[in-house]
Order: C-alpha cells, then structure tokens, then sequence
C-alpha cells in the first residue's frame, strides 16, 4: 500500500481546500435513499420498523420486542465481566464528575439599572433520543457519552437506540452501561428507521424532543432530513484526527497515535503534521509495521484511510502547520510537541484539543470525562463537543418596577417610533402618562 506524503509548500489553495473536503457520499444522495424510508415508518409505524430490522439487520423482531426489558438489562449487568464492568463504572464516573462541572445554576439573575431586572433560568429537555451506533463495533463508550451528560442535566425521559445484532439483542456491554446510567427506555433498533421513530414516534416507540448521537451516513442523512421535525443536534460522522508534532515527538507514538481514529472505518481521516523531516519519515517508516499487527479488517481500514483522507503532511514550520489544522477542523486534535499548552490558544476549530504525548485519543475516547461525541465534517468552526447544555434550554425573564420602567420608557419609545410600531409606542406611552399623573 502506499501511504498519503503531503508537503503543503506544493499546495495550492485549492489543493488545500480539496484535502479538507471529508470523504464519503454526499448526504443529498443519500436523503434521497433514506426518505422512502422515513416515509414508511411515519406511515406503518412499528410494522415498518419490523420490516427493516429484518432487511438490514437481518433480525426478526416483533413489536413488542423492540424494547429491551428492565429485567434484561439487569441481567446484563450482573453477566458483565467483572473487569469490564469496573471499566465502564470507572468511566461513567469521570464523565459524570466532568459533565457536573458544566452543569450551571437553575436560575441567574442581573439588575440591569435600578428596579430593572434580567435573568434566565436553565430547564432540562422533557425527552430526549440516544443514538448509539454498532454498524463497526460494540460502542458502550457512546452510550456513556450521550447518557451521562443527559442524567446530568436532568432530562426527564432519555431513550436510547441501537442497532441489534442478528438474533435480534442489543450490545450487553452497551446495555449494561444503559442501565448504571439510568436511561429510561431502551430499543433494539438502528439506521434511519430508528431516528424516524425518534422523530414520529410508532405504536410502541413515544416521539422525543431531541435526537442526538454518532451514526452512519445514513443516520447522518436521516438526522438532516427530520430537523424541521425535531432538533437532531450537531452532526457526528466519521471519525477525524490529526496529531500536530515537532521535533521533539517520538515518531513510534505519533505513527501509533495516528491509527486511533483511522481504525474506527474506511471513512475515518487521520493526518501526522508537522514541520519536522526527519519526523515525518521515521513516522512514515514506522506504520507498515504497525499495520501488519493489526486484523485484517482494522487493517484494511487504516490502509484506505492513510491512501485516501490520510497520511504525512510535512509542513513549512509550526505556523503553516497550525493553519493546516485550522482550515482542516478535526474532530480530534492531539498536539505532541514540546510545550504543547503553548500553541493551544492558537487552535481555533478542533472538536477537543489533547495536550502531551501521554493524551492519547484513547484515553479521551473512553475514560478522561470531557465528551467523546464531537462536532465533524469541519463543523468545529461553529459547533462544540456535546455537553450538558445539549440537554437544556435556556428561559429568559425580566422584571420592572415603576420606577425602573420610567427610567428606560424615553429612549425605548423613541426606538418603537423609529421601527414604525404605534402600538409598542402606545403601550409606552400609557404608563408614562400615568407615571406622570396625567391619567
């Protein structure tokens, strides 16, 4: 195989732009195959979701066997692995104290000027929908990424969805880590058909009021199409990183570092840059040899990504480096350099920043606490890494006394005469005639 080895002094501006377009089909392609879809479901409900579980889970589930018992994810715990059990338990904690961290009062206040007051008040989302994919693996870290930040802000009904497995049962691992957590309610079903169920709701699964959650392309387009039926949140697709490096980086971690993101799919991208040579083609040197130890399907995903969305970027220095960082926006950015805390005020669009060589994205994907579930496809210029505000929303009220309203009525009625509303000036005008006695 031959892998990807970039040097961006022969980039053009172009070049640049095309090495920051994410791979995969484009979504209007595939809203175009997952409508039908949703279509049918809103129309046959729990029929239809029966239908394509078969089709392309290849499990034969009935209505009533789409939610998974509570005596079902008990036994889930308790056949846990011990060990992994204490894993999961270890992580859901870090999570949990992390997410509590970003938790903000139920109510802030302000006086604006005297006898004006300005506040808002924090509410937690009545429902929301967990997607958790399975499509490449058991992920019970995703479960714990989406689940714990939503008991965190108090959500008052959190359901999960996850595709099952030919004989029609979910991930245990993912179903034990459902039931320490607490989610509410939880569905053996998956695809598009799963976020149609979230959004319309069928005879057995009740609509939320939000849907987020990594999934496929699929789920990706599904999301997208149903956002003016209920808000699906920021968009999480394939897997991205980049592992910023100077001279000062072991090539063997920065080359085994680079295949973390890479091995979750062919889609996945992952780039080492840096402004270092020799770094670059030790790094280059050493990933065969990393390949070759992994199985063959890991494998095969890592080698179309490093020839594909992937690879060495050798860069002129640090500056144009950290600017390739920028205009590419990865999901995952872990910095390896000598003085790594100095360059992250400089990074404006990763989905998180890992500081040192001792941050692997492993440790992030699984056990730090801050969430896993990030912005992708670039869209950590605008968008940030799921939180406990995803499961909230904000309130505002206000409130003014007479003597706070006669001090703000002069000026805002001139800006209601302005915008032309007689009736906001009417409104004004009455109360200041009666604060001033007239009436």
């Amino acid at each position: 195989m031959s892998i990807n080895f970039i040097v961006t002094a022969n980039l053009s501006d172009d070049d640049r732009k095309q090495i920051c377009n994410r791979p995969g089909v484009g979504l209007r392609e595939l809203i175009q195959q997952v409508v039908p879809i949703i279509d049918d479901v809103k129309t046959r409900g729990d029929e239809a979701l029966s239908d394509y579980t078969l089709r392309f889970d290849g499990a034969t589930l009935s209505h009533d066997e789409f939610r998974v018992t509570d005596s079902l994810i008990e036994e889930a715990i308790r056949n846990l692995a011990p060990e992994l059990k204490r894993a999961i338990n270890s992580s859901i904690e870090n999570i949990k104290r992390f997410h509590e961290f970003q938790k903000e009062p139920e109510i802030r206040e302000i006086e604006m000027i005297r006898g004006v007051i300005a506040g808002e008040r924090t509410i937690p989302l009545g429902s929301v929908g967990l997607y958790i994919p399975r499509g490449k693996g058991s992920f019970p870290s995703m479960m714990m990424m989406a689940a714990v930040p939503a008991k965190v802000a108090g959500v008052k009904r959190i359901v999960a969805v996850s595709p099952p497995d030919r004989s029609g049962k979910a991930d245990q691992a993912t179903l034990a880590a459902a039931g320490m957590i607490g989610v509410d309610e939880f569905y053996s079903v998956g695809g598009a058909q799963a976020i149609a169920a979230l959004a319309y709701g069928t005879e057995t699964i009740k609509p939320v009021h939000k849907i987020v959650g990594p999934g496929s392309g699929y789920v990706l387009a599904a999301k997208q199409w149903l956002s003016s039926e209920v808000d699906t949140g920021s968009p999480a697709g394939p897997s991205e990183a980049i592992i910023l490096a100077d001279s000062s980086t072991d090539p063997f971690l920065a080359a085994t570092d680079l295949l973390i993101e890479a091995e979750h799919g062919p889609d996945s991208s992952a780039y080492l840059v840096t402004p270092d040579p020799s770094l670059a083609n030790e790094a280059l040197g050493i990933l065969p040899g990393l390949l070759d130890n992994l199985p063959k399907e890991r494998r095969s995903y890592c080698e179309k990504v490093l020839s594909d969305s992937g690879g060495i970027v050798l860069a002129e220095d640090m500056d144009d480096a950290i600017r390739f960082v920028n205009e590419f926006a990865p999901e995952h950015l872990q910095i390896m350099t000598s003085n790594p805390r100095e360059l992250l005020a400089r990074i404006l669009t990763a989905g998180e920043t890992l500081l040192g060589s001792f941050t692997p994205g492993t440790l992030a994907n699984y056990s730090i606490g801050p969430n896993a579930i990030l912005p992708t496809s670039g869209f950590g210029r605008t968008a940030s890494a799921l939180s406990v505000s995803d499961f909230t929303r904000k309130m505002s009220f206000a409130e003014v006394t007479e003597e706070g309203f006669m001090s703000m009525a002069a000026d805002t009625l001139i800006l209601a005469d302005y915008e032309g509303f007689p009736a906001h000036a009417q409104a004004l005008r009455s109360r200041m005639k009666k604060g001033a006695g007239i009436i």
